[in-house]
């Protein structure tokens, strides 16, 4: 079986920044554990495949090592694809989850804008004495859906963290979300996976459903800009919308190539 595969850079707008996807449009499902075996090929954060299923598209994201429930830079790649590679005349694409349910997709013009649940957090009592995935104290921890949410007072020590990636993967959750206000935009984060296969993913759009409702509560507004601050580096505009979050970034077409199953 041949099958079409894309590398999309997300959340940049420009080669070699932002977060790599590959992605796989499918006729059907293919098996799952076919599915993992391609993702762990592409050695990349994420791998996302679709199923056409009438007006919308069915979605499954996979990391090298397991199925997630949510990613956001594999959607807006997937939604680039289908612009920008398979001729798709709309200007809003629908996705559906089986595990996050309904996700949308608009364009204007080269900007993509994600339109996905809000993530809300709560306060957790986190016992910094026994874990050693951090080398800086945060002044809050909360918890959401997936991720804990570490809060710091300055950009820098965000940009200087020096995660334990062991001693991270030792957490019950998805990753972990860092993050401060920003210098030069509303606020900063990271973020690091390894319970997930992916030590420090470049800029993760799903996390942004978490950060953002905190953000605007903070701060009292609901858009906001953002910059992950991995070494590829990314850009996201988000704003809150009632019970859903907005996520708006630009992607780059890297490679277009074949894949042999």
């Amino acid at each position: 079986m041949n099958l079409s595969l894309y590398q999309v850079d997300a959340f940049t707008n420009q080669l070699f920044a932002g977060n790599p996807a590959a992605i796989c449009p499918l006729e059907e499902w293919l098996a799952d554990d076919i599915m993992q075996k391609i993702a762990a090929e592409n050695n990349l954060a994420e791998t996302a495949f679709f199923v056409k299923r009438g007006k919308h598209y069915e979605i499954r994201w996979f990391t090298p090592t397991v199925e997630v429930d949510l990613c956001g830079h594999a959607t807006l790649a997937a939604a680039h694809v289908l612009f920008h590679c398979l001729g798709t005349d709309t200007d809003e694409i629908i996705f559906f989850s089986p595990r996050s349910g309904e996700l949308r997709v608009a364009r204007q013009r080269d900007l993509l804008t994600l339109n996905f649940p809000a993530d809300q957090v709560q306060p957790v009592d986190f016992d910094w004495a026994s874990f050693q995935g951090l080398n800086q104290v945060a002044q809050q921890v909360y918890r959401g859906k997936t991720d804990f949410l570490f809060i710091y007072e300055k950009e820098e020590q965000v940009a200087e963290m020096a995660p334990n990636f062991l001693e991270i993967a030792k957490l019950q959750a998805r990753g972990i979300i860092i993050t401060a206000p920003g210098n030069e935009v509303d606020f900063v984060s990271r973020f690091f996976g390894p319970q997930s296969g992916i030590n420090e993913d470049p800029v993760t759009g799903s996390a942004h459903t978490t950060l953002t409702p905190y953000w605007a509560k903070r701060l009292q507004k609901n858009q906001l800009t953002a910059k992950q601050l991995s070494p590829r580096g990314g850009d996201l505009s988000c704003e809150l919308k009632g019970d859903r979050v907005t996520i708006s970034g630009n992607c780059v077409l890297y490679m277009v190539g074949e894949i042999f199953v």
